[in-house]
């Protein structure tokens, strides 16, 4: 890996990526995470909303729909190594910063105790020409920083997870991807394959063009740095004295 900013390279040993729908991850970050288990990560998914958002048509099974985006996903975890995926069922497509979901995710971070988070940058408005990016990426992106800190660190906010059992955890990395201001570059030309097969596993999102464009937007990304591929991240780094 490369990084802009002249970061050293670090290794993590378990990581917990958060994103707002099914599918999520999978077009922006799963070939940087099977790079990461293969270097010997543990990596945790939460995938925050339930997905029912996921089909325009007029008379789809929306409970259906949920069922089959949650075996997709774990189809697409288990592409790249990830076998540890949750589910916190916030509806589709009206997603909010609320402190119900910052608690749910101070909780997850207190359990899994990860070294990095990756999340959707919240301050990403118009992410690529055409695109608006979808406030539901935004909502888990805000409500994932503020539980990274200072939720998950700090004793005295949510006492009650104290309560169960939920101890306060620093994590010393924060990784943003969809982001406007990238300045570190994951190699991920040795994984990309496995991406794009994590990436077909979603088959009710009619992915298989959208498979074509991603990897052409990864080859874009590496170009500069001579990768075949690669993802793009702002990464902060939070080092204790």
């Amino acid at each position: 890996m490369i990084q802009q900013n002249a970061q050293e390279y670090i290794v993590p040993k378990r990581v917990l990526v958060v994103a707002a729908h099914p599918d999520d991850i999978d077009f922006g970050v799963a070939g940087s995470v099977a790079r990461w288990v293969q270097e010997g990560a543990h990596v945790t998914y939460c995938i925050v909303t339930d997905g029912q958002a996921g089909s325009n048509a007029p008379n789809v099974d929306l409970k259906q729909l949920v069922q089959t985006r949650a075996a997709e996903q774990r189809a697409a975890a288990a592409a790249v190594g990830v076998t540890d995926v949750r589910f916190l069922g916030y509806r589709d497509g009206t997603l909010q910063p609320t402190l119900e979901l910052r608690r749910d995710l101070t909780r997850l971070i207190r359990e899994v105790r990860p070294d990095r988070v990756v999340c959707q940058d919240p301050t990403a408005v118009f992410v690529h020409s055409g695109y608006i990016n979808h406030p539901d990426h935004r909502a888990a992106g805000e409500a994932t920083v503020y539980a990274v800190f200072p939720s998950a660190e700090t004793r005295p906010i949510f006492p009650e997870l104290l309560a169960e059992g939920y101890e306060p955890h620093h994590v010393d990395e924060l990784y943003l991807n969809l982001t406007l201001q990238p300045d570190t570059f994951v190699d991920i030309s040795a994984t990309i394959e496995r991406k794009l097969a994590a990436l077909l596993c979603h088959v009710s999102q009619n992915v298989a063009e959208a498979a074509e464009w991603l990897r052409e937007r990864n080859a874009e990304a590496g170009l500069p740095l001579g990768y075949a591929y690669a993802e793009a991240f702002r990464v902060l780094r939070f080092v204790r004295e």
